[in-house]
């Protein structure tokens, strides 16, 4: 439905954006869904920032699609988990095991090469 809207309303100045947030820990959300804790440490464990995100860097992230700097932004579903998503899509999760040697290694072979 905001992909409609944002191109029906668009023209009007109207932006309409939606934001998909992963895990935010809150004291009410977590100490009713999660009173153990043990529900935390196993959504960490497949976030590849490593942590739960917050309530003020979802709100910056609203305050900023509300504001004048996203003028052009309409339409648009962002994903805001921390990479969530696409680890639990397996399609990169083999990329979590490469060890710090061999991501240099990877740059330097990377950097070697020429044009695309």
């Amino acid at each position: 439905m905001s992909k409609s809207l944002a191109a029906e309303w668009g023209r009007y100045g109207l932006r309409f954006n939606v934001i998909q947030p992963g895990p935010i820990k809150t004291k009410g959300a977590f100490s009713r869904l999660d009173p153990t804790g043990t529900f935390e440490k196993e959504v960490i464990a497949r976030i590849p920032c490593g942590r739960l995100g917050t309530v003020e860097e979802l709100a910056n992230l609203a305050a900023f699609l509300c504001s004048d700097y996203a003028s052009w932004i309409n339409g648009a579903v962002i994903r805001f988990d921390g990479g969530e998503e696409v680890f639990i899509s397996g399609e990169f999760n083999s990329l979590r095991k490469v060890t710090k040697e061999q991501w240099d290694i990877m740059e330097g072979l990377i950097r070697k090469t020429k044009g695309s």
